[in-house]
């Protein structure tokens, strides 16, 4: 596999726009679809949206996805069928595996603030399982600067909640300006800006919505050009694997 990098910037990205909801797209996803644009190694899903303050999306059924969701601003509800109820707030990381079946609502509890977060879906390894949830708040291990393994299925890390993936493991920094990362090495990357913005070396200036796919590039610094946040996705498989 050559390696390649490709650079996907914000305004390039499909919108859904309702009268409560603006849903940015990285993939296909809805009534938005491009043939070329389903995946990136195993992801799916990654969606930045703002839900307005007493709104969300009222039960509706998921399966065999592992759904990670991560909140920028504000707060969000979650309820599903097998009894979870939480809050959602920044530096908290949730999964959601849907397994053989699983309904959920998420709602934003506020009625003056929008919430605004970022929901990724992997697909697991095996079909079927038990519906599960978990969620562990990263707050102080992000206070550091570093980029930090909040979701992993992968074999010897040490991460926060688990993903049913052998294959894929979710990081995230938080970064003051000027502070600097190393991006891990791996067949497929996905890098995503979540605020802020950043410089990637061999790719460039980066801005908040703007997100890169890697494949067996190497590592890479990271450095943050003022107050950012990321999300990088190492995935050692793809669908097409």
């Amino acid at each position: 596999m050559p390696a390649t990098v490709e650079i996907r910037r914000a305004a390039d990205r499909a919108v859904t726009t309702t009268s409560w909801l603006t849903s940015r797209h990285c993939f296909s996803f809805g009534d938005h679809y491009d043939p070329d644009n389903t995946h990136h190694g195993l992801l799916l899903v990654s969606n930045d949206d703002i839900v307005q303050p007493a709104r969300g999306f009222d039960t509706h059924p998921h399966r065999d996805m592992e759904i990670v969701t991560w909140v920028l601003e504000g707060e969000l509800t979650h309820r599903d069928s097998t009894g979870n109820h939480g809050v959602i707030y920044p530096g908290l990381a949730q999964r959601m595996s849907a397994g053989s079946g699983i309904l959920h609502s998420e709602k934003n509890g506020s009625s003056t603030q929008p919430v605004r977060f970022v929901q990724m879906w992997i697909v697991p390894d095996q079909t079927g399982i038990d519906p599960g949830y978990q969620q562990h708040d990263m707050g102080a291990e992000l206070s550091n600067g570093g980029l930090v393994a909040i979701a992993s299925g992968i074999k010897g890390h040490s991460a926060a909640i688990t993903l049913h993936n052998r294959s894929a493991a979710l990081h995230a920094a938080r970064l003051r300006p000027g502070d600097t990362v190393d991006v891990p090495p791996a067949p497929y990357l996905h890098l995503f800006v979540a605020r802020g913005g950043v410089t990637l070396d061999g790719v460039g200036v980066l801005t908040q919505g703007d997100a890169v796919r890697c494949t067996d590039t190497g590592a890479r610094r990271l450095t943050a050009d003022g107050v950012a946040e990321v999300l990088v996705w190492e995935m050692h498989a793809s669908l097409r694997s």
